[in-house]
């Protein structure tokens, strides 16, 4: 299956990805820590995608797609995929349905988890991520074994620059007024699955294969 989880920051979409994706053999592409780990590096792209991603905007669409469009293109992609956080506008789901087109396929289906903005506040500010290995922790739900230390590192947590107070609420506007408009445009396609996303871990992640189940016998 070709999959795009959709949802608010912090609606907790990256973590269902990567769940459904090992239960189902799917490769979790998320765009955000693609273009992390570039800017870590620094790299070109990384050079390009900074100055937006600090201030909680959304990375050009002519910097998002190819990188992308790369990624679905490689070998562990062939037999499907989740995109976690991508497309997050119109274009960037238009420029999507035609990189696919080229393959010789399509979405197959849209999980869209939905949050209210007090969860979402909530959730990014309590999130910390090691700088070494990635990993994320939220100080409430999953909390480091050792307070402020990375289980696998050993190095301090830290808050990401865009789950920063000041950041978050920019993100939420750039979400409502950009991504919000897709859930209208999947829906009128018949693909998209809305997920109630507030409750724990589990009961989200067993509405989603529910749903994926009836997408697939379907």
């Amino acid at each position: 299956m070709r999959l795009v989880f959709l949802g608010p920051p912090g609606s907790g979409k990256g973590t269902q990805a990567r769940m459904v994706g090992e239960k189902l053999g799917l490769p979790q592409i998320s765009t955000g820590d693609i273009l992390r780990e570039a800017i870590a590096r620094k790299t070109d792209l990384g050079e390009k995608a900074k100055p937006y991603m600090d201030v909680g905007e959304l990375v050009l669409d002519e910097v998002v797609l190819p990188v992308v469009e790369k990624r679905i293109m490689e070998k562990d992609c062939m037999k499907g995929f989740i995109l976690d956080g991508f497309p997050r506008t119109l274009g960037q789901a238009i420029g999507l349905e035609e990189v696919l087109q080229r393959l010789g396929c399509a979405v197959d289906a849209v999980i869209f988890i939905d949050v209210d903005d007090t969860v979402v506040v909530r959730r990014l500010s309590r999130r910390r991520v090691c700088p070494k290995c990635n990993a994320m922790y939220n100080l409430d739900t999953d909390p480091p074994k050792q307070e402020g230390l990375c289980d696998r590192c050993q190095v301090g947590l830290q808050l990401r620059s865009d789950d920063k107070p000041e950041t978050i609420e920019a993100r939420l506007l750039v979400y409502r007024k950009n991504t919000l408009p897709l859930v209208e445009y999947y829906e009128s396609r018949g693909i998209l699955k809305r997920i109630a996303g507030g409750g724990e871990i589990g009961k989200v992640f067993d509405s989603i294969l529910g749903e994926l189940s009836e997408a697939r016998s379907s």
